[in-house]
């Protein structure tokens, strides 16, 4: 059972590089998705792996693939077709240092994992390391992309590394925390979205620094 936690947890570092070094967005979703059935399965692993795993943890894993492997990424397709926009252009940062920051991060968050305090004994000493990962890279699309869709999935995959870190702790979160969040990040989406749309209208773009030529009128 181990080794299917670290086969799952290998693919989701292998997501995070993926949202890195992808330019389209209809691919970028698709990896976001496939990131959060990953983790999904993941919760469900360690739920059968615990003869006495209450409801709420299995609750936890099919939730977590209902809505992050099903509902957002719908949402996003929508999203994407109403604001006609395809791949995310001249990000702040390149593809290629966007890849290498990937790796530095991972090395970053192997060494802050090994020095973390954790409540219980893991299934494997890769849940915190992608996790932290996971988190970091988030943030990094958030600030290094132009695109406000893809500023949106870099929000996304920053919540599926709090999810993970849920999945690490899930004998010590009460189900409202987890619920808390996800019900958090689906209110998340829709502001977004709504977001998205209107900036496409008011600018024919999503280039979210555009943002930055909204001034008050001289008076």
């Amino acid at each position: 059972m181990n080794g299917l936690v670290d086969l799952l947890l290998v693919m989701v570092l292998l997501t995070d590089l993926l949202v890195l070094g992808t330019s389209g967005l209809p691919t970028a979703i698709r990896i976001v998705a496939t990131q959060g059935v990953l983790l999904g399965l993941l919760a469900l692993v360690g739920a059968a792996a615990d003869a006495g795993a209450p409801l709420h943890h299995w609750g936890m894993g099919l939730m977590g693939i209902a809505i992050k492997g099903v509902v957002f990424p719908l949402l996003m397709q929508r999203a994407l077709r109403e604001a006609n926009v395809r791949r995310e252009v001249e990000p702040l940062v390149g593809f290629s240092s966007s890849l290498l920051f990937g790796v530095g991060a991972l090395v970053v968050a192997l060494w802050v994992s090994s020095r973390l305090p954790v409540p219980h004994e893991l299934r494997s000493p890769l849940l915190v390391p992608t996790a932290f990962t996971t988190l970091l890279v988030g943030l990094f699309v958030i600030v290094s992309r132009r695109k406000a869709f893809t500023q949106v999935l870099g929000y996304l995959v920053l919540e599926n590394g709090v999810y993970a870190f849920g999945v690490a702790l899930i004998g010590a979160e009460p189900l409202v925390v987890e619920l808390g969040v996800l019900l958090d990040l689906l209110v998340a989406v829709f502001v977004f979205g709504i977001t998205i749309f209107a900036i496409n209208r008011a600018f024919e773009s999503d280039d979210a620094e555009l943002l930055a030529t909204l001034k008050e009128p001289a008076p």
